[in-house]
């Protein structure tokens, strides 16, 4: 016979202040195989939690149901306070009376009935609840980090440092991402390469971490602990084992006036190339698609075809026949921390997004985006730190500033604050004030958003000691005239039009997710936003985590982050990924899938929509051991409880323990009946 236990928080005032608690209390102690019911301000609490362990063992409670806030929030908080008092944890259950009820009325009246109505429902599914065990599965103490910027650099030292394996897989031929781009970072204008490249080189000379550059993930298979990922090694045309980096193919190669991507397209490569001095690896890649070798043989072309590059390696490194490889790597959790890239600032667009013809970007030769402007800062860049004009190579003495290029503008498909650039602008009018003394530099901005510890002292720094001068108001337009820029603007200050003559003008465009990030996600079983950010399971209790267990998230993938940002979300998704790995085996709830085997028919409905690739065939056979038939069957570390395979199965053979029918209508059936 049932026994139920009812608590009712008042959540402070969230709930108590539009449902009458003590009425639900009243109401629901009367219900069918209630024995307990009362009210605390804060349930969740430790006191809260005691009256709950202390009514299991007075009242010798078979259920718990607790008429509270989300069962997201606090359920796994009841579930282990119900635990301790010796009941099984999955006999307790939260009645959500704040989001689906207190939050979202204003008379009180009504939300109390509802808050009633919605108790009863949760009591009667109690009464149907069944024990379940956590199912535990092994755990393969070795993980997997997709991108090789800052954040993968950091999740990967911390957790190679916490004593486990590491795969680092990064699909540029050298790691070190965005910020080996940098001149200088704010808001210390420490330069970017002496705080970065010592910790690329502890990736690679690190005993625990395998290194896969110019690599991508094919694909992933199996669960939290037991991941199967299939690594796209890229042919190179070099072999890595001979090379020893001494550059001589890069000085034979003909092809030298390829632009750089690095260099952010201002600076010039060879089609043999590693993409800067401090690369790391340091071993190069031949571009197939600019090298004149292929070029010939695209046309044909099969005598007399360039082979310098090869000529000059002593080591016999060059390898023209190459082709991709791949690598299968065993590991327990995934880390993803693919970065961003920069708003494309053309007539060319993805779908849903609108460029900025009107500001001249690519028909104005020095009308330029922020990451070549970082080019031209930095001692590695195509002139050497020299602030020059790509036009004429001169110093340029007034340079324009525009900020929220991209971002925070709807009407150009991209609503969200990029986060960084308003700093990146205060630090660009500094690096240029410092190299060129007399220039002048003006920033046309939205307003300044400046959140972070120093930040806002930075940008007053660019304005009070280094003569920034900061207009409020866009731009409109940006063209030539003659020897000079014409920018077109509005000063909301002064209610006044604004039109100034630049020798130089800098955009700071918005961040974006990397390209293919949907297809990422796809192999990940992840979900993402409208704008292809990576979505955490919770933006405040699991920022870190996904919904799909064992893959973690860090840095620009999830959403605009600056560099300490997004180190401390490296080091935090280092830390889930080591707890982790603390155990032999892992814990999981049970309210997965269930086929019944005896009623499947084997129609496999269910393998087509499961998102998560748990639906598995196993024989059946007859008396005699002879292969009779095939029905599916849930795996229990893979499954993600979603409830799909249940809604299609024909035959009626899948239930979701925690959510049967025989459930569902109970909790039906009690709104219903009163």
């Amino acid at each position: 016979m049932a026994r139920i236990g009812v608590f009712v928080c008042h959540c402070g005032e969230n709930i108590a202040r539009t449902v009458d608690c003590a009425r639900v209390v009243e109401e629901l102690k009367s219900h069918p195989g209630v024995v307990h019911s009362e009210d605390y301000k804060y349930m969740c609490s430790d006191p809260g939690q005691a009256l709950v362990r202390k009514a299991i063992e007075e009242n010798d409670l078979t259920g718990v149901v607790v008429c509270a806030c989300s069962p997201h929030m606090h359920e796994k908080t009841f579930r282990g306070a119900a635990a301790k008092a010796g009941l099984n944890p999955f006999l307790c259950e939260m009645a959500n009376i704040r989001e689906h009820c207190s939050w979202i009325h204003e008379d009180r009246g009504e939300a109390t009935d509802k808050a009633i109505d919605i108790g009863r429902t949760i009591i009667e599914k109690v009464k149907h609840n069944v024990p379940l065990e956590t199912i535990r599965i092994p755990v393969t103490k070795r993980a997997l980090v997709i991108g090789g910027g800052i954040a993968g650099i950091q999740a990967a030292l911390d957790i190679a440092d916490g004593g486990a394996e590491v795969v680092l897989v990064e699909k540029e031929s050298s790691i070190g991402g965005h910020m080996s781009q940098l001149s200088e970072t704010f808001p210390t204008l420490d330069c970017s390469q002496c705080i970065l490249t010592p910790r690329m080189v502890e990736v690679l000379q690190h005993p625990r971490i395998k290194l896969h550059s110019y690599s991508e993930l094919e694909s992933l298979e199996g669960y939290i602990g037991n991941f199967k990922a299939t690594i796209r090694k890229k042919a190179r045309s070099v072999d890595e084992d001979l090379c020893n980096g001494c550059g001589d193919c890069q000085a034979a190669c003909p092809s030298r006036k390829i632009p750089s991507e690095f260099d952010a397209g201002i600076g010039k490569r060879s089609a043999i190339y590693v993409p800067f001095p401090q690369a790391v690896p340091n071993i190069p890649v031949l571009d197939r698609v600019n090298c004149t070798r292929f070029k010939a043989k695209r046309k044909g072309i099969e005598k007399d075809v360039c082979g310098k590059c090869q000529e000059a390696c002593l080591k016999g490194a060059i390898d023209y026949e190459q082709e991709d490889s791949f690598v299968t790597e065993d590991v327990g959790a995934v880390v993803v921390a693919t970065g961003f890239q920069l708003y494309s600032i053309g007539r060319d667009q993805p779908a849903g997004l609108k460029g900025y013809g009107e500001y001249g970007y690519g028909d104005v030769p020095d009308v330029i985006d922020g990451m070549q402007f970082e080019r031209l800062a930095s001692a590695s860049g195509p002139t050497g730190g020299e602030i020059l004009r790509p036009s004429d190579g001169k110093p340029p003495k007034t340079v324009v500033f525009v900020q929220c290029v991209g971002s925070r503008d709807p009407e150009k498909g991209i609503p969200y604050c990029s986060k960084i650039c308003c700093m990146y602008t205060a630090k660009h009018t500094m690096l240029y004030k410092h190299k060129v003394h007399d220039g002048k530099a003006i920033v046309f901005y939205m307003d300044i958003r400046a959140g972070g510890k120093g930040y806002d002292e930075f940008t007053r720094r660019a304005i009070e000691d280094d003569g920034a001068q900061y207009v409020r108001g866009r731009v409109s337009r940006i063209y030539r005239d003659g020897d000079v820029v014409k920018v077109w603007g509005f000063d909301t200050l002064s209610g006044e039009q604004v039109v100034v003559d630049a020798d130089m003008v800098v955009l700071a465009t918005a961040m974006r997710p990397q390209p293919g990030i949907a297809e990422l996600a796809q192999k990940l079983s992840i979900s993402y936003d409208e704008h292809g950010f990576i979505n955490e399971a919770h933006p405040k209790l699991r920022p870190v985590e996904t919904n799909t267990a064992g893959v973690f998230i860090a840095g620009a993938c999830q959403a605009p982050r600056d560099i300490p940002e997004s180190v401390a979300m490296a080091s935090a998704t280092a830390a889930k990924v080591l707890g982790l790995f603390s155990a032999d085996e892992l814990e999981r709830e049970p309210t997965v899938a269930l086929v019944n085997e005896q009623t499947c028919i084997g129609c496999f409905s269910c393998e087509q929509v499961c998102p998560y690739g748990a639906i598995e065939h196993v024989d059946v056979c007859d008396v005699e051991g002879h292969v009779c038939g095939v029905v599916a069957r849930v795996n229990p570390g893979v499954c993600q409880g979603c409830g799909t395979c249940v809604a299609v199965c024909p035959s009626k053979s899948v239930e979701l323990q925690g959510f049967t029918d025989e459930q569902i209508y109970a909790e039906i059936n009690a709104l219903g009946s009163w």
